[in-house]
C-alpha cells in the first residue's frame, strides 16, 4: 500500500487534488475507470479506443493473455504497478476489463 499511496499523493501534488487529476484525464481521455484491487490497490484506466481493442486482438491470437495485457497497459494512467506485475493481481483484474467497453443493445431488422 505504501508504493501505490507515494504515487497517488504525487498525483495529488501535482495536480492540486486526485479530483483535479480525474478531471484532467476525463478532459483528455473521457471516460476514466478506478479499480481497487484487493485489499489495498488500486489503479485508474481510460476507456480504449478501436485502435487498442483492434491490437489487443491481434495480440490474443497468438496467446489469449495477451489481450488483457494489452487492455491494463495501454489504458492505464496510473495505480500500483504490482497490478501489472503480480498474476494473483493481474488475473484478478482481467476479469473486469472487458467492461471497460459498454455494449448496449443492439436490434436488427430484417427489411
Amino acid at each position: 500500500m505504501k508504493k501505490n499511496k507515494t504515487l497517488i499523493q504525487d498525483l495529488v501534488s501535482k495536480a492540486g487534488s486526485l479530483q483535479n487529476q480525474i478531471n484532467a484525464w476525463k478532459a483528455e481521455h473521457g471516460e476514466i475507470f478506478s479499480f481497487k484491487v484487493g485489499k489495498d490497490k488500486q489503479c485508474y484506466l481510460k476507456k480504449p479506443t478501436r485502435q487498442i481493442l483492434s491490437y489487443a486482438a491481434v495480440a490474443a491470437q497468438t496467446d489469449p493473455l495477451q489481450y488483457n495485457e494489452v487492455i491494463l497497459s495501454e489504458c492505464w494512467l496510473a495505480g500500483d504497478e504490482d497490478i501489472k506485475t503480480d498474476t494473483g493481481l493481474f488475473l484478478s483484474i482481467s476479469q473486469y476489463l472487458p467492461t471497460l467497453v459498454e455494449m448496449v443493445e443492439v436490434e436488427m431488422v430484417k427489411l
